[in-house]
């Protein structure tokens, strides 16, 4: 996420990035050393998605600040 957004490590913890998952269970989150993007929830399929068979999650990133 860091380097998609051309940012270097120092500008990216500074920014207050964060990411916002739909619903109460947070399953990603940034890494705060590399910037990446990581699970921080087991993701169940079968549980999410039981009648569809197409499972999407949506997340967004918010950043603090002008770009």
């Amino acid at each position: 996420v860091a380097k998609d957004l051309g940012l270097q490590m120092p500008q990216f913890r500074d920014r207050g990035i964060r990411i916002v998952s739909e619903g109460r269970t947070q399953y990603f989150a940034l890494h705060g050393k590399t910037g990446h993007l990581v699970t921080v929830e087991r993701i169940d399929r079968e549980q999410l998605c039981v009648r569809v068979q197409q499972c999407v999650l949506r997340c967004e990133l918010i950043v603090e600040g002008e770009m």
